[in-house]
């Protein structure tokens, strides 16, 4: 339920009571006629007053002069009065006393949306202390409750307990500096998760940095031991021409291995007494090896040994000789 009037920007009173009295809208009788935030356009900007119903208040003396350092005692100052909830926290002094006060954003911004009251909307929100902690008699907000004011604390009570001398009068409203920011989505993380992610966030981020500072140094050494490798080896300067570079060896050393395997497996052939191997030599890519003493059709043996190590070959009769051929 909220009180709507009017001053540079329109106020409304936003209370969660949902009770409206049978009256005709914008009643100058019932000025919390309006219900459900018919009147209000978009493009209208607002002022909030919070009823007492939507936030804590307590006035304690402190032996602290400073408002910054009394809110960082506001949790523990509330930790025995509140309900569980995600709360927000703010204070204000008075003469040597302070006002602190705790409030929920999603209940505040849940009774604004019920209210068809756009959060955009709203330029300020004060809290009913600061703005109407001064009144004198009791006052009706809605058709069963009043608001008063008892050990300078602003309170809502049953208008039956009570003696309610008139509606809210909106011309006793004192004009404040002490409004509040609604965190519109702070509230869906409460301030120890918060502090937590924090701290864990912290942890990662001193980890990331330590381990970029060893991958760094890591590196600088990686650096300077290439460079010492590239000038004791002789390499070229960049990475492509090394890498064509060592295709280039690699072949050669495919192809020398190659022709080690080939000349052992000749050298072991097993000859009869009467043959030998004449003549090796390699050229052209070409291995070629000259037998003595064989004859047209005794080459059988030998052929059948080159074969079994997978040796291809080229083998012909040439001058008494048995020659072959084998590319490397």
């Amino acid at each position: 339920m909220f009180t709507k009037f009017k001053k540079r920007y329109k106020y409304i009173f936003l209370d969660p009571q949902a009770e409206v009295p049978h009256v005709p809208e914008h009643s100058d009788k019932y000025p919390w006629g309006t219900k459900n935030g018919q009147g209000i356009n978009s493009n209208e900007k607002i002022n909030i007053i919070l009823s007492p119903s939507l936030y804590w208040v307590k006035k304690v003396s402190l032996p602290l002069q400073n408002v910054r350092d009394v809110k960082k005692l506001l949790p523990s100052l509330f930790e025995d009065t509140l309900p569980s909830g995600n709360y927000s926290y703010t204070a204000y002094k008075s003469d040597n006393e302070f006002f602190i006060f705790a409030y929920e954003d999603r209940q505040i911004l849940d009774t604004l949306s019920q209210n068809n009251i756009p959060a955009s909307s709203v330029v300020n929100v004060y809290f009913a202390q600061s703005v109407l902690g001064h009144i004198g008699d009791a006052m009706k907000i809605n058709v069963s409750q009043s608001i008063y004011v008892k050990d300078e604390i602003l309170l809502v009570v049953p208008s039956s307990w009570v003696q309610t001398s008139s509606i809210l009068d909106l011309s006793q409203i004192n004009t404040s500096k002490h409004s509040i920011t609604l965190q519109q989505f702070g509230h869906l993380v409460d301030s120890k998760s918060l502090y937590k992610i924090g701290v864990i966030m912290f942890i990662l981020s001193l980890l990331l940095g330590t381990e970029y500072f060893i991958t760094a140094h890591k590196l600088q050494e990686v650096t300077k031991l290439k460079d010492e490798l590239f000038a004791k080896y002789n390499l070229q300067p960049t990475l492509l021409q090394n890498t064509s570079l060592l295709k280039k060896y690699d072949a050669l050393h495919t192809k020398q291995m190659k022709l080690r395997d080939t000349i052992s497996s000749i050298l072991a052939l097993k000859l009869n007494p009467s043959e030998e191997l004449s003549q090796l030599k390699f050229k052209n890519n070409v291995l070629e090896a000259k037998f003595n003493g064989i004859t047209e059709g005794k080459e059988l043996q030998i052929t059948q040994s080159l074969k079994d190590k997978k040796i291809e070959f080229k083998s012909s009769f040439k001058d008494k000789s048995w020659h072959v051929e084998i590319s490397i």
